[in-house]
């Protein structure tokens, strides 16, 4: 403990008055004590409480450093700056704390970042500023000349409003032979003077008697008032009033209707007439107060409530009752009577949040602090026991603290802004009385958002479809992600990963939108050199730390007709497609004359092939298969014939603009010995010519095997590690006979892949089990429950 001491009377200085630091330290608060005395001037120092406290001045000011008051118009403030209590108003002690022996002000004292409380004592010192004073300036007394030596007058008492040793100490008497002054003192309500006969009264010696009654209080110099006693001395009335009981003690109820009859008093005299008739009143002694509370029947003696009566206001009364006859010189007895009020359950408990955070970060641990909550109830016991309270399932919880009737409202269970961002909470108190009252306060606490959520994209992984020959510069798909966060937190950026790795290498002719996630294309795709290719996307947020997420986005590659049919037979000397073909005139209709080979590099109905005849000399001399290409005879020739034919074959396919070639084969008719004998000298030529063929359709299939069994490869991985089975989309025809006319098409229209062949419309498909030459594969972009066909 620590005590500072000065002069009281110092002003101007540090501060005036004494100051008492008394520091109680538990978790965060402390109780520092001053001493002011009242009247001072308004800005008066009180103390430095930052340095008492230990505070760090320069934080004061960022922490709200503030005395919590409930008034509009405080006595005290404390300058954020340096931590000095002031003086708001000049203090009058008499009217702050009436007549209390200690007047003791209790100031609360908050700082925020972390919540400190301290509770800060000013006791208001007394200072002579008032003088004693009578209630009456001038007092008759009339005395009977039979009174004896000893009688006692008990007279108003005098008042000072101010307390302790600045109140009335004692009382004087001016100087005369009959009486003499004794003082009662009554604790609380002072020092009550009592006028004593000393010396026998003779009304015809002394009719009356002038006295002066002066009243001191303790300062140096003393402050006095005065009253004149005028005492009129009155003939004989020798017998006083007697009560019935030597004790009148009652128990009220507060809050007693005006009107109700608290207890009935009864004196006797036994003096005839007018000087045994007895009637009743307060004693002199009562002040004001008690005046406004009680009232008494002068006639029955019965003690009625006039005012409210509050037992947290003061639970005992002692009421000084006077029963007086009505002599000439009225003779009085005087009788305590106590009334003992019994506390009644008519205050509810009082809610204050003393200090609160409106927001709380959601990722606060459990026990973190949000407000401090102080109740308060009037009535006293049971009444005033008080049990707190939060309604509803709640992560928050009450929590007592070290002191008195203070709770903490804090966290109990980790917060999820994503799942609930506000919480409107209802406190409730209730205390213990019967029946019991309550009383409710609400506050809203705002759940502020970290970053703790990564970016989601909306589908996991993409597919997508491009069509080849695509502009390049131009959005071809777009991805999304969202977040839960919200501001900062939830705004996304997107970009490719680009690590050098084989897999993503393709990512380096994609760019991406970082903003809206489109994607645009920097080159243009071309299905017969790539089918299929994979990359990454991740989406990162803008929080504090960053969180990102990355999809796979798997992108296939759709053909166009862009390739014209290519004649790999007959094919001259010098590159262009002609060829001279020689059969004996002899021969038989249906006699094979040659086959037209063709080869086009698009699949679907883009590479599908028809063989159709442009221009024949005779046209009932040969055919064409539309299929596959055979030029065949349709009757045996006559003599009349020529012996030389062209046919121009046109040689097409079937995409929606289709592309075309075309190949001539100059037909000649010989004898058959001479077709013997050139069949020999032809044998070598064409057998040359069948070897390059060939080669050139076995490049041609080793290639496409090859990136059929790649796209198969990389389709039975991606199946293994995402357990997404992907259909192949290249078949190969085991009957192939040199005409690549077997392919798969992917129709938009009805999002399936279909194989077609030389021997089927466009549109048609089969079912399980058939033996036809369509196949139809389901899009594996649609829901995987549907049933693959084959």
């Amino acid at each position: 403990m620590e005590q500072r001491r000065c002069d009281p009377r110092r002003a101007g200085g540090c501060f005036v008055g004494c100051v008492v630091a008394v520091l109680l330290w538990s978790g965060a608060s402390a109780q520092m004590k001053y001493s002011i005395s009242e009247e001072v001037n308004e800005g008066t120092m009180v103390g430095n409480v930052a340095r008492d406290l230990g505070l760090v001045k320069s934080t004061l000011k960022d922490r709200k450093y503030r005395i919590v008051s409930s008034t509009a118009d405080p006595l005290f403030h404390v300058n954020q700056n340096d931590g000095i209590l002031y003086v708001s108003r000049k203090i009058d002690r008499e009217e702050v704390c009436a007549q209390s022996i200690t007047c003791l002000i209790n100031l609360k004292t908050v700082l925020e970042d972390p919540l400190e409380v301290h509770y800060v004592g000013v006791e208001v010192l007394d200072i002579n500023d008032h003088s004693p004073s009578f209630p009456e300036k001038d007092k008759t007394l009339e005395i009977s000349e039979s009174v004896l030596p000893g009688a006692r007058i008990q007279l108003k008492a005098s008042r000072d409003r101010d307390s302790g040793h600045f109140s009335v100490q004692q009382y004087k008497l001016s100087h005369n032979d009959y009486f003499r002054l004794e003082v009662k003192d009554k604790g609380e309500d002072g020092k009550i003077p009592i006028l004593v006969v000393q010396k026998s009264l003779d009304r015809e010696a002394a009719e009356s008697h002038s006295l002066v009654l002066t009243a001191l209080d303790g300062a140096k110099p003393p402050k006095s008032g005065e009253m004149n006693i005028l005492v009129k001395v009155l003939d004989i009335n020798d017998n006083a009033p007697v009560f019935t009981k030597d004790v009148y003690s009652v128990m009220l109820d507060e809050n007693a209707p005006v009107g109700t009859t608290v207890i009935q008093v009864n004196a006797t005299d036994l003096d005839d007439g007018p000087n045994g008739d007895v009637v009743y009143s307060f004693s002199n002694s009562m002040n004001q107060k008690l005046l406004n509370i009680f009232d008494i029947n002068q006639l029955t003696g019965e003690i009625i409530v006039k005012g409210l009566i509050d037992y947290e206001e003061k639970d005992r009364y002692e009421i000084e009752i006077q029963a007086s006859d009505k002599g000439l010189a009225p003779l009085a007895t005087e009788k305590s009577v106590i009334i003992k009020i019994v506390d009644v359950n008519d205050n509810a408990p009082e809610i204050e949040v003393t200090s609160f955070s409106s927001s709380i970060p959601e990722d606060s641990r459990p026990g973190t602090t949000v407000a401090l909550i102080s109740v308060n109830d009037l009535d006293s016991g049971l009444n005033g026991k008080i049990f707190c309270s939060i309604g509803g399932d709640v992560p928050f919880a009450l929590s007592p603290t070290l002191q008195d009737k203070m709770y903490s409202l804090v966290t109990k269970s980790p917060l999820d802004r994503e799942k609930q961002h506000l919480y409107d909470l209802t406190i409730m108190a209730k205390d213990a009385g019967q029946p019991p009252l309550s009383s409710e306060k609400s506050i809203s606490v705002v759940v502020s958002d970290v970053n703790d959520n990564s970016p989601e994209f909306s589908q996991s992984p993409y597919t997508f479809y491009i069509t080849e020959a695509n502009e390049p510069g131009t959005s071809v798909f777009s991805v999304k992600a969202f977040d839960r966060d919200e501001n900062d937190n939830a705004l996304i950026s997107y970009h490719i990963l680009r690590d050098g790795s084989e897999e993503n290498k393709l990512a380096s002719f994609l760019n991406i939108n970082t903003e809206n996630g489109d994607i645009l294309a920097l080159k243009s795709f071309d299905f017969e050199t790539l089918k299929t290719f994979q990359f990454h996307v991740v989406a990162t947020d803008s929080g504090t730390p960053s969180l990102s997420s990355n999809v796979t986005v798997n992108v296939f590659i759709l053909d166009q007709n862009d390739n014209a049919p290519v004649i790999l037979y007959p094919v001259s000397s010098n590159g262009s497609a002609e060829g001279v073909e020689e059969i004996p005139r002899n021969v038989n209709a249906g006699h094979l004359v040659t086959k037209v080979r063709a080869y086009d590099a698009d699949i679907g109905y883009n590479g599908w092939l028809l063989f159709s005849l442009q221009q024949v000399t005779d046209h009932s001399l040969f055919g064409l298969d539309r299929y596959t290409g055979q030029i065949r005879t349709l009757r045996s020739f006559t003599e009349t014939d020529e012996a030389e034919h062209k046919l121009v074959i046109l040689v097409k396919d079937n995409g929606n603009v289709s592309l075309s070639a075309t190949a001539t084969v100059i037909v000649k008719l010989v004898e058959p010995k001479e077709a013997f004998a050139a069949s020999d000298v032809k044998s070598s030529t064409k057998v040359d010519e069948e070897d390059n063929v060939t080669l050139y359709l076995m490049i041609t299939l080793g290639s496409v095997s090859v990136l059929f069994l790649i796209s198969i490869i990389v389709l039975i991985a991606m199946q293994c590690s995402k357990t997404t089975d992907y259909t192949s989309k290249y078949l190969q025809d085991t009957n192939y006979d040199g005409t690549l006319c077997h392919s798969i098409q992917y129709r938009s229209g009805d999002k399936r892949y279909m194989l077609v062949g030389p021997r089927m419309s466009i549109g048609s498909t089969i079912v399980p089990g058939s033996h036809a030459n369509t196949l139809v594969l389901p899009d594996r972009r649609r829901a995987s429950e549907e049933v693959r066909q084959f």
